[in-house]
Order: C-alpha cells, then structure tokens, then sequence
C-alpha cells in the first residue's frame, strides 16, 4: 500500500483533555450524539476537577447517558498520557453495549474478539484504544492484570461500571463451591463429622444422614482453624488442579485460608473469605486512576467492603446537580393494599396490560418462573440460557409483545420506551451464598442482607426507565418482599430518587384507599391508567417532585461495614487482636442484641488464635445475647475472676518480681499507668486498661470483662477476695453535671451480668467513675452504687503515687510488713479504697 505522508503527525501535537471537548470534536460520531445532556457536562466537568485523585466514584441515574461519559474520561486519560485505559463491566452481555456504544461515538475500543484477546489488540497496546472486558476478566486467580508470574497487563486508568452489579462476580471469585456430587464434598465432611460437637448438631446429621435441603451448617471457627489445612490441601490435590475453583478461586484466598467460612448443605460445600483482598490484582492496586461508576444507589458500602476504599474517599462523590434527570415510575403494590388479594389475580391482571403493552417480570429463581409458564406469548430469558441479548433485542427493536421473564437478572439490561412499559419484581431477590443464609439465621434483621436485596430491587425497578422522558409502571409481588420492604422498614435504603417516587404513588394508593378500604385489583391496577395515558397532572406531580430531589455527594457506608472491612484488613496481615479490638469497639455501639452476638462471634474467632479458653468464653456470653450463634464446646463454663490468697502485699511484691522492676522502673511503670488514669477524652479503652493495670500494681486482682466477653459485662472487675468484688463502669471523659439515665441503665447491666456469672451472695460494690454524682430525674439507680468523681480520681491516683514512692524506699521495698503498713496509711487496703475514694450518689430533685 501506499504510505499517506500527510497523516503523520508530530508526537508534540497535543490532543484536548476535557471531556466535553472530547465529546464535541469526535469525528466520526453518530448524528444523535448532537450536543452531550447537561448532567453529563456536569458530571465530566466533576470529574475533570478530580481527575488526578486516584480514586472518584459517579453515580449517575440509570439512562442518564452514564456509557457516555465512561467512554469520554477513558478518552481523556489516553490524551493526557494516562493510559493504558480499561473499561470493566459485569458481564458480556454489557461488553457489547459499551462496544456498541464506542462505535458510534467514534471512540476506538478493544475486546475479545473471534479468538484474539483484546488485551493483545495493537491500539490498545499503544495506548490509542479502550480495552472494553468483564469483571471475571479483571478478578480471577489467573487474572492477566496482576496474578500471571510475568507479562501483565498494565492499567493505567480503569473504569469499573455497574458497580453495584460487579459485587456478585467479586465475592463469588472469592468463594470455593464444590457440589454435592463432587468427592471433595465427602472428603470435606469427613475431616469435621468426628468432633463431638459437629456429631450432636441436628443441623448437620439432617445434611448428612438425610440429604434435607432445608438446613445449612456453618463449621465452628475452632475447628475449620484445625482442619483448613488438610482442606486445603486435598483441594491443591494433584486431582484437582484443572478444577475452575482452583485454577481462579484458590489463588485468591489462599492466604486468608484460616479464617474462611466453610458452611455445608445437601447441596454444596462453600468456603468465603470475610473480605476481598482485591490489592492482589496488582494493576489494578497500582493504577494511577480509578473511577467507580454505578446508578444513584442510596448504599455505599460494596465500595468500601469489595473494592476496599477508605470512608474519606466516600466523602465527595461526582453526582449530577438534581435527579430531574431520571424517568416518570408509578409504583403499585397490589398486596400491601389488600392482603386478601391473591398472585393469580395480579398475574391475570398483568396478562391484560400485556395486550397493550409489554410487561417484563423479574423472577429470583426458575421455580418462580415456572408460575408464568403458562402465559403466552412470553418469553423467559436467563444468564444461564444465554439468551438474554437475543430476548431483549426482540423488545427493542418491537418484534415481541407480550410478557418477558428475566430470570434473577436485576442489572445491566436496557429496556428503553415501548420495550417495557410494566415492570414487575415479582419476589424477594435470593440471598447471594450459603453463608449469607447462615447469617441471616443468625440475624434476620441483619442490615447488610436487608440493604443488598432492597438495592436487587432497585436496581430491577430501574430496567424500565432509560431517560427522563421514559415512563413505566412498577408493580411489587410477593409475601416475602412485603414483609422486608414494609415491615422492616427496607424501603428506607431505596436512593432519595426511588424513594420520592414510592411516596408520590403512595398518595395514589392512599386516595383510593379513601374511597375504598378494600380496593379490588381492578381498582389498584386502574392507577397506571394515570401513566398510561399520559395524564397531564400526573406528569406534572412526578416531574414536580423530583426536581426537588437533590443527590447526598457524601458516601452512605454503614459503621458495621467500615469495622469488619477494617477488621479484614488487619486479618491479613495476621494481626488477630487488632481485628479482635475493631469489631469490639463496633458491638459496644449497637443496642440491637442479635446483633451484638453475632459480633461476639466473629472476636471469638479471631481471639481463638491467641486463646482458645477465652474465646469460648466469649462465646458463650454471645449466647446469651443472641440463642443462635455458634455453641461453644459441651462443657465450657464461665472462668471467673479469683483473688490471690495471699494478700495485697504478698501480691504487689510477686507482680514487682514477676516482671523484674527495681525500684526506678516501679515508679516509672506507676507514674506511666497514672498518666492515662485521669479524666479526659482520651479513648475510653486506655482510661479502662489504666484501671486494670493500676489495680495490679496496688495487688488487687483485676480483669476487663467487656474486653473478654462482650454483651452487657462491666468495663472494669476487681475481687478483693474471692467473695468481695468490685463492679466499674468507666465514664472518665463525661462533662455533663448530671448521671444519664442510659450511664445508669449501663451500670445497672453489669450488675445483672454479674449475678448471671457468680454465685448468689458474693459481696459486691457497683461504682461508676463519672464527672457528676447526681443523677437524672428518670434515672433509677440502685441504693450501693457508689461515684467516684474527678476530684476523688486524682485523690485515689495521689495516694497510689504517694504509696509507689514510699515502696521504693529502704528497708520497704520488698518488704511484706512494710508494704502492708504502706497500703493501710494510704487507704488503698481493699475496702478502704471504696471507703476513701467513692461516695454515695445524689439524685436530682
């Protein structure tokens, strides 16, 4: 062929970074890309600003253009030198949308093609085109982005689109399912079946002797910690190695492999990891930018536990001005509005809008498919059929009409204009794994699971609006989704947007509930006539109503989230006790007592690699809060604090010599405790050890039981003997001139715990360190509490530090008499200390 010399180009030349710049000189783009919408100058000018931050997040309204923009900011970062550049998406399917989409923007693109893999493909080697690929493709254990031993692709700028939609891959290549059918799962089994504790689990002799689907088992952390190894190793076997799960699963979790979750059922063996340690695809932790783009859901937290991001990174994130930008949705909920309704009469109902129009209906499970079978025509489209593209071709492009079952696919589809103009989300979305099952036993109200079903379903309900001048009616079924949505109050996670639409169509249903306190299905279906018709004054309320909707740029993480992430993160690099302390402090903030167990659970199982008797113990306080977690071992009994026999004095001369101090260092150690004894809003946890350590020095014995078990345990034990003991709740960094009632309730919780723990008639003395010794009107204490006040702190620290000093004098100074004498004139001799030190509480009149 003949060289054009005239398109050679100087490599000065330098090509526009901004992206709306971008988007207006593309050459070769469609003639319908015209002018870009607003939101998207909005969001790119955002992003332009931010572009050198490593990691932004955009969350933009389904059919907003958000493909769009993707493509023009990977552009962007080629023309500024950013590349290579890649656009990760959550399936094929998608892959061929963005495709699609690039072409006729005129944005040259890379992807698997009739056998040659796009990461190979010329342009995008040099940086001159956007590698378009999946999720799998970027997180596996074979991953060309970081886990071959040499050649990887290098990422310079990644997008990762559909965040939300990405989750399921990223936790499912961090999981091991080895089916029932499989002989690993009889070898898995027989590796725990002989533990006793395993042998008298109803749970799992009805797996095993009675194949009953019904029922999952969740291996107790004590004895995966045992047998992970031979697990492993039979799964690394010779046998296996060209296995999917241990070709691109193992390699993943390999290193996290003692603290898995392991549950066993009729049908599989699971094994996940308690985080995704994505910093393993390492072109992916050492790109320069990473943008995170997803529809405008009101949770955050896939950022944090799945991609690993810190709550500051949450705390700006690239919206558009308003949500006027998203299309009109009537919502009905035939169910809620009369309980007598039954699911044949909606699905009949449905069957007669679509002989006008088509209906789409997502279903979690192929059973629940089975109950439109009977419908024609219709059409059931899955993942698993691989026929989802064709499917929505066919309503795209007008050439089907009637009823289309997508089966548990929630994301990713387009279903623009007459291509669904009803969209049903018939049940409530399948929990993801076998140990979210787990957990939901566990917990039924757990958050988490409650927020990613509720973001299943709205993210289904965004399938059929693709613009801000689309329009589809909503139709919810199911007992279960009732109950999770309303009863659980669910709605209260859909993002600010969804949720001004849920309230503008519950006027509808509130006004028809006026007129009528049992509206018939043909009453409740009537609404979408309002839509359907285009009724100028229903128009006009929906545009009305979200132009006032503006977006939250502030992440939405909940507190439980960012702990166990962080948790996480401590647990790979083995430091057990630090992921011991985040979760504690977590459990200390919640009042739901389910909760609290199930995170009584998890301290077990990290505190089980440095003391396996406490972690029991801790379990079995759990027990307490929350009957369904794990049992701890047949015969675990609490393990109470005892007193030495031999004194105060003997005791403060044997901890001197246990730890080796002369007479220096034992001031030093006492003035360095006492320097954390004090009022301040220090941590709570350091006044609390502070405590626990001074008491040791002065040859009390001491523990922190909240520390070891949890639940409503005290901040502070003391036994002064083994029937005299000391009950203390620390509120060393309160300022307020009265005693809460909450402060009260707190320590009136520890005494409970106390005589649930020891034996009735042991002598006891509640105290609490706190600013006031006055007590709220509506607070209710008990008559022996007793305060210790700032001034009488620094007294009590006073004398140990008079005391300390007077040990260390001559012919004192391991010396039993002397030392006995030196405890009685400071009056820190046991019962002295209450006497001296703490006072009687006032009430306020």
């Amino acid at each position: 062929m003949a060289i054009n010399f005239s398109k050679l180009k100087s490599s000065s030349n330098q090509s526009s970074i901004e992206p709306r710049d971008i988007f207006m000189a593309l050459p070769t783009k469609d003639k319908s890309y015209g002018y870009p919408r607003d939101v998207q100058t909005e969001v790119w000018k955002q992003w332009f600003d931010k572009r050198n931050e490593k990691n932004t997040i955009i969350k933009m309204n389904t059919g907003s253009g958000k493909t769009v923009v993707g493509l023009t900011i990977l552009q962007s970062c080629l023309n500024e030198g950013k590349g290579p550049a890649v656009y990760i998406v959550p399936d094929n399917f998608l892959i061929k949308q963005v495709c699609d989409e690039a072409i006729k923007l005129g944005i040259r693109v890379a992807y698997d093609n009739e056998g040659v893999k796009g990461e190979e493909d010329y342009y995008f080697k040099h940086n001159k085109a956007i590698l378009v690929t999946n999720i799998h493709k970027l997180i596996n254990g074979k991953s060309v982005f970081g886990l071959r031993s040499s050649n990887n692709v290098k990422i310079g700028s990644i997008i990762i689109d559909d965040v939300h939609a990405c989750l399921d891959t990223i936790e499912k290549q961090h999981t091991i399912t080895i089916e029932s059918n499989h002989d690993l799962y009889k070898k898995i089994i027989s590796y725990i079946s002989n533990y006793t504790e395993v042998k008298e689990s109803q749970n799992f002799c009805d797996i095993k002797d009675r194949n009953d689907p019904r029922y999952s088992y969740l291996v107790p952390f004590w004895i995966w910690q045992k047998e992970c190894q031979n697990i492993y190793n039979s799964i690394s076997d010779e046998d296996y190695k060209d296995e999917a799960f241990v070709l691109f699963n193992l390699p993943l979790m390999r290193d996290n492999w003692k603290t898995a979750n392991c549950v066993i059922s009729a049908r599989r063996v699971e094994i996940t990891l308690k985080g995704t340690p994505i910093n393993k695809i390492t072109s992916f932790e050492e790109a320069q930018r990473r943008i995170f783009m997803s529809a405008t859901l009101a949770d955050d937290s896939v950022f944090v536990s799945s991609i690993g991001l810190k709550e500051k990174e949450l705390s700006n994130i690239i919206t558009p001005e308003k949500a006027n930008d998203i299309g009109e949705r009537l919502i009905i909920f035939p169910k809620h509005l009369n309980a007598k309704i039954t699911d044949e009469e909606i699905k009949n109902e449905i069957c007669n809008v679509a002989n006008q129009h088509n209906v789409v209906v997502i279903v979690p499970s192929f059973d629940r498919a089975n109950f439109w079978s009977d419908i024609s025509p219709s059409q059931i489209l899955s993942s698993n059929a691989d026929n989802i593209q064709s499917g929505v071709d066919k309503l795209k492009r007008g050439e089907f009409t009637g009823i289309t079952i997508l089966v548990n696919k929630y994301d990713g589809i387009d279903l623009p204009d007459d291509a669904c103009r009803m969209l049903v989300v018939d049940g409530l979305p399948s929990i993801r794994s076998e140990y979210d099952l787990a957990i939901q036993g566990m917990n039924p109200n757990d958050n988490r699971l409650c927020r990613e079903q509720i973001q299943k379903i709205e993210q289904g309900m965004g399938r059929g609006v693709r613009s801000n001048n689309d329009f589809c009616s909503i139709v919810l079924m199911g007992e279960k989704l009732t109950d999770v949505i309303v009863n659980q109050h669910g709605k209260e996670f859909f993002s600010s947007a969804t949720l001004e639409q849920w309230n503008l169509s519950q006027q509808l249903w509130e006004q028809l509930m006026e007129s009528t306190q049992s509206p018939t299905i043909e009453n409740i279906f009537a609404l979408t006539n309002y839509m359907f018709e285009r009724n100028p004054e229903w128009i006009s309320a929906s545009k009305s109503n979200l132009s006032n909707v503006v977006y939250n740029k502030s992440g939405n993480v909940d507190s439980l989230i960012l702990a166990m992430r962080e948790a996480f993160e401590k647990e790979c690099l083995e430091n057990y006790e630090e992921s011991f302390s985040i979760i504690e402090q977590e459990k200390n903030k919640t009042n739901d007592n389910k909760t609290k167990g199930l995170l009584m659970q998890y301290m077990a199982e990290y505190k089980n690699f440095s003391n396996p008797a406490v972690a029991q113990e801790i379990l079995l306080s759990a027990r307490n809060l929350n009957s369904m977690v794990l049992k701890p071992i047949k015969g675990i009994q609490f393990s109470k604090l005892t007193s030495t026999n031999n004194g105060q004095s003997n005791s403060i001369i044997k901890y001197i010599e246990e730890n080796g101090l002369n007479a220096n260092e034992y001031i030093l150690r006492v003035s360095a405790i006492l320097e954390d004894l004090k009022f301040s809003d220090n941590p709570a946890k350091r006044f609390e050890k502070a405590l626990n350590d001074i008491a040791s020095v002065i040859g009390i014995a001491s523990s922190r039981p909240e520390v070891q078990f949890g639940g409503e345990a005290p901040d502070n034990l003391l036994a002064f003997s083994n029937s005299e003991y000391v009950i203390i709740e620390c509120k060393n960094r309160t300022i307020t001139e009265l005693i809460s009632k909450d402060d009260c309730e707190q320590l009136l919780s520890s005494i409970q715990w106390f005589k649930n723990h020891y034996i009735l008639g042991e002598k006891y003395t509640p105290i609490m360190i706190h600013n006031s010794d006055t007590f709220r009107t509506e607070a209710s204490p008990s008559p022996d509490m007793r305060i210790m006040t700032p001034e009488l702190l620094d007294e009590f620290s006073r004398a140990i530090r008079g005391f300390a000093e007077g040990v260390v004098k001559n012919g004192v100074f391991g010396n039993n008499k002397e030392v006995e004498k030196l405890l009685n004139s400071f009056k820190l001799n046991g019962y002295q200390i209450i006497n001296q030190y703490t006072k009687p509480f006032s009430k306020n009149k």
